[in-house]
């Protein structure tokens, strides 16, 4: 048990110092939140105008923006995978006494802590935005990223498993990314939609991440996916995340194990 603590410990920090020491990816990486914020946002706000009852639609899509900057960190997590693979160091630490199981949980524990670390940053721009927040909030929130960002680093662990060219796995994210976003209900409400957009919607589990999170910002009275007839709290939605965090987290070690 001590060398996959120590494994996880060792994985982690170095996956800490890599994202550190990249300053293209750690700006890149709230590039594409911040734009939707500004588009959507700005650009499709007073056409819109309110979503909710007291909520406008800045107010609403703020939530998701914040869950889509741990989404896209998260799960490109899977990329260090490939790169280590393709420069030689993975088959150096395979051959090392680190736990193959410590290596994977390690680069899922350092992609989460970036990702909260990016989130937290992301918080900074909800007073410019008109979004309450407080200390309060700000508590409420830490653990719900911390659940979402280890399930979608398992996810991306995952796919990364399997990819043997960088170049190969960018392609695979875009088209696991992009879907998920939009049918996570960062722009819209899920409840709101064609039928068979809301079974996908609710079948994704990223879905359930901003649902909690926006019931923290909104409140439950607000926020809330029905699920057969049952509104979801902050705390099943959590649930719901971290069950699909064990599923892809366990499949992630197992094809790791398999393939390597």
């Amino acid at each position: 048990m001590a060398i996959v603590f120590r494994t996880i410990w060792v994985i982690a920090y170095r996956e800490l110092l890599r994202f550190v020491q990249d300053r293209p990816r750690m700006f890149s990486s709230f590039s594409m939140p911040i734009i939707f914020l500004i588009i959507f946002g700005a650009g499709f706000g007073r056409l819109i105008g309110q979503m909710m009852p007291g909520v406008d639609y800045i107010q609403f899509m703020y939530p998701g923006i914040l869950a889509m900057t741990v989404l896209m960190t998260s799960v490109m997590s899977g990329v260090s995978i490939v790169w280590d693979r393709e420069f030689g160091f993975l088959k150096e630490v395979l051959v090392s006494p680190l736990s193959r199981s410590g290596v994977l949980a390690g680069k899922a524990v350092g992609a989460a802590i970036i990702a909260i670390i990016q989130g937290a940053i992301m918080l900074v721009l909800a007073p410019i935005v008109n979004v309450p927040i407080n200390l309060g909030t700000v508590l409420a929130l830490l653990p719900l990223l911390l659940i979402l960002s280890l399930a979608l680093s398992g996810l991306g662990l995952l796919i990364g498993s399997r990819m043997r060219s960088q170049q190969g796995f960018q392609i695979v994210m875009q088209l696991v990314i992009f879907p998920m976003m939009f049918l996570s209900g960062i722009f819209f409400p899920v409840s709101g939609v064609a039928t068979w957009l809301e079974v996908l919607s609710k079948l994704n589990p990223v879905t359930y991440g901003i649902d909690a999170i926006r019931q923290v910002f909104l409140g439950t009275e607000v926020a809330g996916v029905t699920v057969f007839g049952h509104t979801m709290g902050i705390v099943d939605s959590a649930i719901v995340v971290a069950m699909a965090g064990v599923v892809f987290l366990t499949a992630a070690i197992w094809s790791f194990n398999k393939q390597e």
